[in-house]
């Protein structure tokens, strides 16, 4: 049984409405939780309130863009060390480098097959469970 019963807390971050709405049904049909953010300022209100296994996070996004999350979260680490951040965009070759620099080690290319979700969620599922 052990990691295959664990649920996970996923934060769905787009400020498209569609995209999060899919996200988080895809999230909630392999049994996990899913939350959403509009942008990224509505991400780091949220992340300083509440905590998540896995952050899905477009780069695109008024008020506060995706690397700036990221670059937020490195400079409070105390608000969600263990939260794994998922960067999806159709936009994210460009901003690759500056995304390792800051510890981002998955990016994933919109629009996201299901197949790489579901992979996804294992892969986080084996790691929390090591």
């Amino acid at each position: 049984m052990g990691t295959a019963s664990r649920q996970l807390r996923f934060l769905v971050v787009d400020d498209n409405e569609d995209i999060r709405d899919v996200f988080c049904r895809l999230v909630e049909r392999a049994g996990h939780v899913a939350s959403t953010a509009v942008d990224g300022q509505d991400a780091v209100e949220i992340l300083q309130r509440d905590s998540f296994d896995v952050m899905l996070l477009d780069l695109t996004m008024p008020r506060m863009n995706g690397v700036d999350v990221v670059r937020w979260m490195r400079e409070h680490a105390d608000v969600a060390p263990a939260t794994k951040v998922v960067v999806i965009s159709a936009w994210a070759g460009e901003h690759r480098a500056v995304l390792q620099e800051l510890g981002v080690e998955t990016v994933m290319q919109k629009p996201l097959r299901i197949q790489q979700l579901t992979d996804l969620i294992e892969e986080t599922l084996r790691d929390v469970g090591s």
